[in-house]
């Protein structure tokens, strides 16, 4: 049943901690990953491309996250992976120790270092195993589907000098010994039924130590911000530790501050100014925006209903989702439970409601409109609605991580590890104690600021809360 009202209340968030243990993926479970894709794929051969910015289905596969190269993972049944690297990967994909053999592939450099010891891609390719006739899938970091004007199954986001080989080492389709290269990306990123849709205790344990830390981050940046700080000196504040990020730090007040994804810079935030941040952390990321003051009377006399037009309907329709989500819950009810409390002009959400998150932020989405795709144990999402007014209301927003997990997951990483299950269990009860927030037994809330919204930063402990009759 959808909360009745909420308002703004003095709200003591606890300190849920941060981690002293760090959870690792194993080698087991790469092996079991690539086993998993080879045994589903019905292909002669796989390639998975990786680079900086799409580094997820590689790192997933095999535990390398491509630095300043791209990458290649190459997968022929019954054969050892490959991987190529460049110059600067050969060494560190051997502390990976992931389980491929490394191949020397220099063109995979950056310009102008040397090329003199390795083959061409098309000789390496063949040495791994690839040859004319076969079915291979090339995974990218994108499927197509079909509102992307006309691309198909052939249609490939690899770069042109490796795409171009494979297709010319595959041969002519039409040819009666030819082969054909698909875009096979949907077998790791379908939001349905994709490999990395659904994790392991491992590999959820990793995600909620890498939202510990970014959501602290964010906690930091509430509880020490001040009028007059660049937006450096605020940025600072979230104490980025240096684990990979999954997309660039955020902050910005102000005049961009309605943009949302401007990097800081030594702009002076002032009283009064509309403010926006985010930090991720690969497997999380975390956002809030509101306004720095202490009160309503202290913004512009145009929106000092801010709560009560913009933040105490959005939060409704936060609640309404945490409420809803759980496991076989269709995606579309999600939807609709946003859209019944925002779907209005004014409020300007049009994109996804929530989303799959992994080890890149937004791996995909079982949540539209109309969607059927059921929720199940082990998917990682992301609350992440956004108001997009384009008024002088500016915004409001919760961008938090949860996982799912039936009664014999949730045991095992209880039992697996403890630390984070004693920060989640403090995070159940907060949000429900305080906040006012029914959790389903499965709902396992990663963020260490959970549903916490303050629409105002300089009133330190006022937030958001539920008011049940």
């Amino acid at each position: 049943m959808p909360v009745a009202s909420v308002a703004r209340k003095t709200v003591s968030l606890p300190e849920f901690g941060e981690p002293t243990v760090m959870p690792l993926v194993t080698r087991a479970t790469y092996e079991a990953r690539i086993a998993a894709l080879v045994a589903r794929g019905g292909f002669d051969a796989l390639v998975v491309y990786g680079d900086r910015e799409h580094a997820a289905n590689v790192a997933y596969l095999c535990g390398y996250d491509p630095r300043f190269e791209e990458t290649l993972l190459v997968i022929v049944p019954g054969k050892s992976p490959k991987l190529l690297v460049g110059n600067e990967g050969w060494g560190y994909a051997e502390i990976c120790d992931g389980p491929y053999e490394r191949v020397l592939y220099q063109t995979f450099s950056l310009p102008a270092q040397p090329r003199d010891r390795s083959q061409a891609l098309a000789d390496i390719l063949v040495d791994c195993g690839l040859k004319a006739g076969q079915r291979i899938g090339a995974i990218g970091w994108k499927p197509f589907g079909p509102g992307d004007a006309g691309f198909g199954e052939t249609t490939l986001d690899l770069p042109s000098f490796i795409a171009d080989t494979l297709r010319s080492l595959a041969g002519d389709k039409n040819a009666v010994t030819g082969g054909v290269i698909v875009n096979a990306a949907n077998l790791l990123m379908n939001p349905a039924d994709g490999l990395r849709a659904i994790n392991e205790a491992d590999q959820l344990a990793a995600f909620e130590f890498a939202a510990t830390y970014s959501s602290q981050g964010l906690r930091n940046v509430l509880q020490g911000i001040e009028p007059g700080m660049t937006e450096l000196q605020a940025a600072r504040l979230m104490g980025i530790n240096g684990l990979p990020q999954c997309c660039h730090p955020m902050l910005s007040a102000g005049r961009r501050a309605a943009y949302g994804l401007p990097s800081p810079r030594l702009d002076v935030i002032e009283r009064g100014d509309p403010i926006t941040m985010a930090y991720g952390i690969q497997g999380s990321l975390n956002a809030r925006a509101g306004f720095l003051v202490e009160d309503a009377a202290e913004l512009p006399r145009g929106i000092q209903d801010y709560v009560e037009k913009l933040v105490a309907p959005y939060f409704c329709a936060v609640v309404d989702w945490y409420e809803t989500v759980g496991i076989g819950v269709p995606g579309g009810a999600l939807w609709q439970a946003v859209h019944d409390r925002i779907g209005a002009p004014f409020f300007g959400v049009s994109l996804n409601p929530g989303h799959l998150i992994h080890i890149d932020e937004w791996m995909h989405s079982p949540v539209f409109s109309g969607s059927d795709i059921r929720l199940k144990s082990g998917m990682a999402l992301q609350v992440d609605i956004i108001p997009a007014t384009g008024t002088d209301y500016f915004t409001t927003n919760i961008e938090d991580g949860i996982a799912l997990a039936d009664e014999a997951l949730r045991e095992e990483i209880a039992a697996r590890y403890p630390e984070a299950w004693h920060r989640i269990e403090a995070r159940r009860a907060f949000m429900t104690d305080v906040l006012g927030i029914r959790l389903k037994p499965e709902v396992l809330p990663f963020s260490n600021i959970p549903a916490f919204l303050p629409p105002f930063w300089l009133s330190r402990n006022s937030a958001m809360a539920v008011e049940r009759r």
